[in-house]
């Protein structure tokens, strides 16, 4: 049985959306919200290979929180931020029992835009790579 690092605790959001993922576990940095999960049946496809339709998702909900905690420690008030551009690029493949989790790094934030990129690393290494425009309101 794969092991949930202790650093990871219950992600404390939910939501509709994420419901299926869960359990869903997030870690706050001052840099970054990581999320992380046991990969289930409900994140693969029909051959047991994570989805190309989770990875996108996750990478964009662990970009975006990301940026809202860094713009609340600046002081910025957070009214609104969307998501512009996603693009993702899938580099390896993880399967059921795997742990997963995003290592996102905020590149810029100006003041209508950010910039964020982010990895979905798994014991055996990065299974993707994103990068993501977000509209800052």
């Amino acid at each position: 049985m794969t092991n949930i690092p202790d650093d990871y605790k219950p992600h404390f959001r939910k939501s509709a959306f994420t419901d299926p993922w869960e359990p869903l576990y997030s870690r706050m940095t001052p840099d970054q919200i990581s999320l992380g999960t046991i990969l289930r049946d409900a994140h693969c496809n029909s051959r047991g290979i994570i989805h190309g339709g989770f990875i996108s998702a996750i990478a964009d909900n662990a970009m975006g929180l990301s940026c809202v905690q860094i713009m609340k420690d600046e002081g910025r008030e957070v009214k609104s931020l969307v998501t512009v551009n996603l693009s993702v690029d899938f580099t390896g493949m993880a399967k059921v029992g795997e742990w997963i989790a995003t290592d996102s790094e905020v590149v810029k934030l100006g003041g209508s835009l950010g910039f964020v990129r982010t990895r979905l690393i798994t014991d055996k290494g990065t299974v993707a790579r994103a990068n993501a425009t977000f509209k800052l309101g």
